[in-house]
């Protein structure tokens, strides 16, 4: 099986802030968000609840799409969660085996 990347949104319960990430592994790296492995950003404010992922067959292709989402307004990035997960709803769980 060809490995998979994923570029993901993850936000705290209250959606005040939202961080955008690119991974190899979203099972694992959502767990480290979870367990708040993360040094940074998402330890800081509490992001563990996934709201958006989609994934690519090629990195180069994730890392342009990431890079396209953090560049643009808080607003788009609610508009593309809202456009996949309209509840917001922790995707995570949804990953599992």
């Amino acid at each position: 099986m060809a490995k998979k990347y994923h570029v993901y949104i993850i936000t705290n319960t209250h959606h005040t802030v939202l961080y955008t990430g690119v991974t190899g592994d979203i099972l694992k790296r959502g767990w480290q968000h979870k367990q708040k492995l993360v040094d940074g950003f998402t330890k800081r404010y509490n992001c563990t609840k996934l709201v958006y992922i989609e994934e690519y067959d090629h990195p180069q292709g994730a890392i342009v799409w990431k890079k396209q989402i953090k560049a643009g307004s808080r607003q788009h990035k609610i508009d593309f969660i809202e456009n996949l997960n309209p509840h917001w709803k922790d995707l995570y769980e949804e990953l599992l085996p």
